[in-house]
């Protein structure tokens, strides 16, 4: 049952991804845009932090934050706890594009959730703790309960 459970889970939050992904910028690739709202979230990050959040090595990271500094979506600065390393933030142009998307992905989902009758949105709404708990876990044996 519970791989059972596992592998559907997977597929539709799999699929649901991929549509509300349709709403982010295509100039943006999906790993710059979790590279973003990551620093949104957690506020100026080591580059080293930041990779371990988005589990990719710290050269792939460069990689992914060098254009969006170009493009002045993030900024770089020094660490002022340790002056030979950098961190870096989003700028004033991130949080305003950022609030772009999810507002777009928010209403899209709001539609849809619309068609659904209302005892599966009340299933949702009952399973939102347990979903968000597994979402903020880094790995199941970790999850509070």
């Amino acid at each position: 049952m519970s791989e059972d459970l596992a592998a559907r889970l997977r597929f539709a939050l799999a699929r649901l991804h991929r549509r509300l992904r349709a709403h982010d910028r295509d100039d943006l690739t999906p790993s710059q845009m979790l590279a973003l709202g990551t620093l949104d979230q957690r506020g100026p990050l080591r580059m080293g932090d930041l990779a371990a959040a988005e589990r990719v090595a710290p050269a792939t990271m460069t990689r992914i934050v060098a254009p969006l500094v170009d493009r002045g979506l993030v900024t770089r600065r020094p660490d002022p706890e340790d002056g030979r390393c950098w961190v870096v933030l989003v700028t004033p142009a991130a949080e305003g594009l950022l609030a772009e998307i999810r507002a777009a992905r928010t209403a899209y989902l709001a539609e849809c959730l619309a068609l659904l009758p209302e005892e599966d949105r009340e299933r949702l709404a009952a399973a939102l703790p347990a979903l968000e708990r597994l979402a903020q876990a880094d790995h199941p044996a970790a999850v509070p309960v």
